[in-house]
């Protein structure tokens, strides 16, 4: 990216002494030499993508961007025959596949283990020729290095991505710059995986069920047969053998106790279809339960990301305050927000930035510290969260027109146990309730707003340019 860019639009410059200083304390978050502002979008594509085709394609445009040289390979690891059975490679919009049929053991004992366990690349190095064939990548390219890296489905091995890229003089490995993306494509694999094996599970169930039920119709038929058989062979005849009627009787006996048998071999396979059923339902809440985590996740980074890069790219202390207050509203569906600042002035805060307020608040406005809701709140340091006004009519917001929920919260931010102000929010979109989940969403981003404020004294700058009009 060049410099010079505007919040919001490209041309962003990564290169201010404040920006660093940020990554350097959310280095845990972010630790890959890739744009930050592609990995949203790769996580949004990866968590909405309907199938595999759809995430390799994801996968590999990132790999483009990063090295139009280098070429991706799925290969679906079959643990049962212990073969490497098929091969998938993004190709533009497309995905190639292919049969490989190759034992999993043509690999060296050290690079399979370290396949098994799954989590970062095997480089092959100098041995790249000896195995970019049997990846399906035809005749090595002299220079060209080829990786692999396990990727797992239960704890197990369920494939393998293949990475063959061009040797190069100068800058980093395209592994290095694709790990993050290809973190993220680890989870989207292991979701859309089990989701394969789930509906895989429901077909053969479903299989069994019918072979169960046909096998117990059918019995059934023929036993009713015989039975209808016996009923209607006339009794008057005196020709009719007693021992033949003796055995006759036997053998009608041996059908109903066979019918008996058959019945309750059904209401086995019942109760079990039930109990499989169950097992299903609570395997999709716990598919649904990771995949709202995953999303939860890439909301998380999609925050940081933005913060530091409204922080990077602003200089205006104005700018920089709307900015934040904005990333924290709009994440929270806030209608009315603001943002209070420590003031110059002992015990006292200031309206540093604001949205949706009465018309006769205007920034700069002073509050002491102990009063009002965000008063209160500053001194105590600790959030209040009110999900009904009506159990809480000692706050003075009851008597605002303009409030329109009966929910609010209000959030101290606080950097090293030094106040730094307050974010208030309430009038929740579609008259929505906050609730307590909302607090730790509130207190990361409190947490990153009250770090951009410290560092780039954004307090002691904008009351500067505030008083100076």
């Amino acid at each position: 990216m060049t410099k010079g860019g505007k919040l919001g639009t490209p041309g962003v410059c990564f290169n201010s002494r404040e920006h660093n200083h940020c990554a350097a304390d959310l280095a845990d978050v972010f630790s890959s030499g890739m744009a930050p502002r592609t990995l949203p979008s790769l996580a949004h594509a990866l968590a909405t993508a309907p199938d595999l085709d759809a995430a390799l394609i994801a996968l590999g445009e990132s790999l483009a961007d990063v090295d139009r040289g280098a070429r991706l390979a799925l290969i679906q690891y079959d643990a049962r025959r212990d073969m490497l059975r098929q091969r998938l490679e993004p190709t533009g919009a497309m995905v190639e596949s292919s049969s490989l049929e190759t034992t999993f053991d043509h690999l060296p004992e050290g690079i399979r283990k370290r396949l098994l366990t799954g989590g970062e690349f095997v480089d092959l190095a100098d041995r790249t020729a000896d195995y970019v064939r049997l990846c399906g990548f035809g005749t090595a390219v002299e220079g060209g290095v080829l990786a692999l890296r396990g990727m797992q489905m239960d704890g197990a091995l369920g494939a393998m991505l293949a990475l063959y890229e061009p040797k190069k003089i100068f800058g980093s490995r395209s592994t290095e710059r694709l790990a993050p993306a290809v973190a993220l494509f680890d989870l989207a694999y292991a979701r859309l995986a089990e989701r394969e094996a789930r509906e895989e599970a429901v077909r053969t169930l479903e299989d069994v069920t019918q072979r169960v039920h046909g096998e117990y119709v059918r019995k059934l038929g023929a036993l009713e047969g015989e039975l209808r058989v016996i009923r209607d062979t006339p009794r008057e005849l005196p020709t009719v053998d007693p021992a033949l009627a003796v055995s006759l009787e036997a053998e009608t006996a041996r059908a109903t106790e066979e019918a008996r048998k058959a019945v309750r071999r059904a209401e086995r396979a019942e109760q079990q279809v039930a109990t499989a059923v169950h097992q299903l339902e609570q395997a999709h809440v716990e598919l649904h339960r990771r995949n709202e985590a995953l999303r939860q996740r890439t909301r998380t980074l999609y925050l940081l990301d933005r913060a530091l890069t409204i922080d990077a790219e602003t200089t205006d202390p104005r700018e920089l305050a709307d900015a934040l207050l904005t990333l924290v509203g709009d994440d929270m569906q806030a209608q009315r927000c603001s943002l209070m600042l420590r003031a110059p002035e002992p015990d006292y805060l200031y309206l540093a930035a604001a949205r949706g307020v009465a018309p006769n608040i205007t920034e700069g406005m002073r509050t002491r510290i102990g009063d009002g809701v965000a008063g209160r709140v500053a001194a105590a340091r600790q959030p209040l969260l009110v999900q009904d006004v009506r159990d809480a009519s000692q706050h003075p917001l009851l008597r605002d027109q303009y409030f329109t929920t009966g929910s609010f919260i209000s959030f101290p931010l606080v950097y090293h146990d030094v106040l730094v102000g307050v974010v208030n929010m309430t009038n929740r979109a579609q008259r929505g309730v906050y609730v307590d989940d909302d607090i730790e969403r509130v207190r990361l981003l409190g947490l990153v707003i009250s770090l951009i404020a410290t560092r780039s004294r954004l307090p002691e700058r904008l009351i500067e340019r505030i008083n100076a009009r």
